[in-house]
């Protein structure tokens, strides 16, 4: 629920600075964010974590085997991550921060129905319910905002 909160408070901020600041566009936005993110969480992830990385580097090249299919896998992933949010600022740049955020939960829903149908995860009854509630939710809010037609102009066509 916090990480929802946040990256709704992201896109509201970050559509009023694209508003604001009209000489930036949603990718020199998301490159400016990732640089002052990069500045301020590095000490902070340093010190959180920084003495389980070596660990962790092992366990990863273990478990993977092979070290150049781990870095291969790195770098692919960091690839599609840098992709998605490139993408993501550049869609911001056209929609509002509302229904942004619709189309980002109703893409956590289709990640997880995929996950279930190509891997056979489990779906617990309150993972179904929560899916079930995103669903019905973007239903009522596309339902919500399409745009009728006035009663004037009906008539004036008759």
């Amino acid at each position: 629920m916090i990480s929802n909160v946040g990256f709704v408070l992201r896109n509201i901020f970050s559509k009023r600075s694209l508003q604001n600041f009209k000489e930036v566009d949603g990718l020199n936005m998301y490159g400016w964010i990732t640089i002052l993110s990069f500045i301020y969480l590095f000490p902070v992830a340093v010190f959180v974590e920084g003495s389980q990385w070596v660990a962790g580097y092992h366990k990863a090249l273990g478990t993977i085997g092979n070290p150049n299919t781990f870095y291969l896998w790195v770098l692919i992933s960091g690839i599609f991550y840098h992709l998605y949010n490139q993408s993501s600022y550049q869609a911001l740049d056209d929609i509002s921060p509302l229904t942004f955020s619709v189309g980002n939960t109703m893409k956590r829903v289709v990640v997880i129905v995929a996950t279930v149908l190509v891997f056979r995860n489990p779906v617990r009854p309150l993972n179904a319910l929560g899916s079930a509630i995103a669903i019905f939710g973007t239903f009522l809010y596309s339902q919500a905002t399409v745009k009728k037609p006035k009663k004037e102009a009906v008539e004036k066509k008759d």
